[in-house]
């Protein structure tokens, strides 16, 4: 497959200024070379991350400005080797904006370099979903970008993605496959890969992914991330190309809790204009709380899915044992949650992702990603009796999943029970997707709010994260307990 390399464009014009960052032949290796097993990205990871509160400290202190943490981020992106751009604005246009930056004190995330996922709009750059002949023009910001940029963040560019948001994996994108940052032969975990790998090299502070399935929280455990998946609705949608819009969620992925949490306040809020905002939204102040002594619910241990994978039971185990450092533990039925996680693509939700992009599937026959293309037009075969009969299911099981949240505080579980090479995943690629989304795929249709941490490291280099799991609007609990875990481990 020919890749197709990062682009830079101006803000005002959109037009073209070069067709790489990178050397193309450098930056999209062959088939082969992102194969080869043990390869580490080790050197890229010794760059100090980029951490909100840190930049901001330095700007308030004098060490820093703006346009110095500029600076570094293009140096870094220039001598990466990595698929995670889609498209990148001139460094110009983001000095100028870092110039034209109010006090400090008056944005709460002044100077803080950051991505968004290629689903989400900027007027200042196309927007593919990760598929080029999608793209359009967007006129105006998403909600979520608009409200950043007015807090004083620095859009650098957009993120590569699985196509259409559709897959857990990372690879199914004409932009390359994504490479785990701690081990190459690995996959990044997606959708929202680029996302996740442009924040795990240092390259911004945080990014904006989206999150359906698990897309938010997949790549943060494989690359060591914080991946924050907000209460349904608590975040704006207006100007997400959407997968099922009614469960997107937009992300946050940062290096701390607090990092995160200090985004979703910025982005939080009820919007008009997207139908399935919630009002509630308005009165959420997502804060970080003490912890003192929760009840969490683990799965029991023959409720607990590893494919085959000992090391990633182990790292789970040992986990379990953290917990109980600071909260008292107890196992939980689970099996509710399981039996709504296969509803999401055995089930008429894969139609409302044929709602989003079907018409323009069967308009533009072979635009699509292969895999994504037959996922999506699958969505067609579903009756109107299927819809209403999953929609009973999954309100059956809502009843039993709310009796087990109501005796804890948060459930944790694997964010996913193992991880696999690119060529993996190359070679079997639906039911290893599959696999990936087994813990995750159930929470956004239980309306439950959740943050991803990373816990522990496999010996092949991607690390292990787990998923704390809190009802609606619990989003300062679930990145507190969160927080706790990863002080702990």
């Amino acid at each position: 497959m020919l890749y197709l390399p990062a682009t830079i464009y101006t803000k005002a014009s959109n037009s073209l200024l070069s067709t790489s960052l990178i050397d193309s032949s450098d930056s999209h290796r062959s088939e082969e070379d992102s194969r080869r097993a043990g390869t580490s990205f080790s050197t890229h990871m010794a760059q100090h991350p980029m951490n909100c509160a840190e930049l901001r400290t330095a700007y308030l202190s004098g060490t820093k400005t703006p346009a110095d943490v500029v600076e570094t981020v293009y140096e870094r992106i220039s001598a990466a080797d990595t698929n995670a751009w889609i498209a990148i604005r001139k460094k110009e246009a983001v000095k100028a904006d870092a110039a034209a930056l109010d006090d400090p004190t008056d944005q709460p995330l002044y100077g803080i370099p950051f991505a968004v996922k290629d689903n989400i709009d900027y007027a200042g750059l196309p927007t593919t979903a990760g598929c080029p002949a999608y793209a359009y023009e967007p006129e105006t910001n998403a909600t979520v970008v608009e409200k950043l940029v007015d807090a004083g963040a620095l859009l650098i560019g957009k993120t590569n993605m699985d196509q259409f948001a559709t897959g857990l994996v990372g690879t199914r994108s004409p932009y390359g496959a994504c490479r785990n940052v701690h081990n190459d032969a690995y996959i990044s975990g997606g959708s929202s890969a680029g996302s996740a790998v442009a924040t795990a090299r240092g390259h911004v502070a945080f990014a904006l992914g989206t999150d359906t399935a698990g897309s938010g929280r997949v790549p943060a455990a494989f690359n060591g991330l914080i991946g924050l998946k907000p209460t349904r609705g608590s975040v704006s949608n207006t100007g997400v190309v959407p997968a099922c819009a009614s469960l997107d969620c937009v992300s946050v992925f940062a290096q701390t809790c607090e990092d995160a949490l200090a985004v979703q306040r910025v982005i939080t809020g009820f919007d008009a204009s997207d139908p399935y905002s919630r009002e509630e939204a308005d009165d959420s102040n997502p804060e970080l709380t003490a912890v003192s002594n929760p009840t969490i619910g683990i799965p029991k241990p023959a409720d607990r899915e590893f494919f085959g994978d000992s090391e990633a039971a182990q790292l789970f185990e040992n986990t379990c044992c953290q917990l109980e450092t600071f909260a008292t533990v107890v196992p939980v039925e689970t099996a509710p949650f399981y039996q709504t996680a296969e509803l999401l693509y055995g089930g008429p939700w894969v139609a409302e992702r044929f709602a989003a992009v079907g018409e323009f599937m069967l308009e533009n026959p072979g635009a699509a990603h292969p895999i994504v293309e037959e996922i999506i037009k699958g969505g067609k075969s579903y009756s109107a009796v299927e819809t209403f009969e999953a929609f009973y299911e999954l309100e059956r099981l809502r009843r039993r999943a709310k009796a087990v949240m109501a005796d804890i505080d948060a459930l944790v579980v694997p964010t996913a029970g193992t991880t696999y090479t690119i060529e993996a995943v190359r070679e079997s690629p639906f039911e290893l997707n599959s696999n990936l989304g087994y813990y995750t795929n159930f929470v956004n249709l239980l309306d439950l709010s959740a943050v991803s941490v990373p816990v522990g490291a496999f010996e092949a280099g991607p690390t292990f994260g787990v998923t704390v799991i809190c009802p609606a609007f619990a989003d300062g609990a679930v990145t507190s307990i969160g927080k706790e875990l990863t002080e702990s481990t």
